[in-house]
């Protein structure tokens, strides 16, 4: 019976990687135009298809994704394999989410010249430019709508100032990313001893 029991979760554990490798293949396979692409994709297959992860958990992943190195699709996945199955989820997320950029990236290498002057392939292109610039907009809306449902003063505060010292004043991603962390983590250190003082007021 004790070895049925181990065998269960090990077959649980391998139907999981099995779907998240192709899951991830999938996506990074049909991510054209930037990272930000595929965070629309991400939601659909991650939040809404397969229920592994939560709307609150899905802004915070593309928060820790865009704030790290690397590629948003990578970290990503990552993150996701991270949680669902540990070290090894990171594996096969990672390798599901390179696999099509370089195999793909390594075609359009070898056949360069044949893509860059070829009328077919730049009007193709420019009809998918204008398709990833829908699917931008509707991330940035779902990404708003996620934390204006926090229904905090100062986070809305911080996503309109962050978009205004971008936008306007052309102040560097980077600086703007660690200013918002900064804030973050004054505010959750406030509200930890906010709450402690509390508690032992009421003890």
């Amino acid at each position: 019976m004790s070895s049925m029991e181990n065998e269960k979760p090990a077959q649980d554990k391998r139907a999981i990687l099995k779907k998240l490798f192709f899951s991830t293949l999938y996506l990074s396979t049909f991510t054209f135009g930037g990272g930000y692409v595929i965070v629309s994709l991400l939601k659909t297959k991650f939040v809404d298809e397969l229920h592994w992860i939560d709307e609150n958990e899905m802004l915070d992943l593309i928060a820790i994704a865009q704030s790290s190195p690397g590629a948003i699709a990578v970290n990503g996945a990552i993150v996701v394999g991270y949680k669902l199955a540990g070290m090894t989820g990171i594996l096969f997320a990672i390798l599901g989410a390179i696999l099509p950029p370089f195999v793909i990236i390594t075609a359009i290498s070898a056949f360069y010249t044949a893509f860059k002057e070829n009328f077919f392939i730049q009007n193709m292109l420019s009809g998918m430019r204008a398709g990833v610039g829908a699917v931008i907009i509707s991330v940035v809306y779902d990404m708003g709508r996620g934390v204006a449902k926090l229904r905090s003063l100062i986070l809305i505060l911080i996503m309109i100032g962050a978009f205004l010292a971008n936008y306007y004043f052309k102040i560097n991603v980077i600086l703007i990313i660690l200013l918002t962390a900064l804030i973050g983590a004054i505010r959750t250190i406030i509200s930890t001893k906010k709450k402690a003082g509390s508690d032992s007021n009421a003890h």
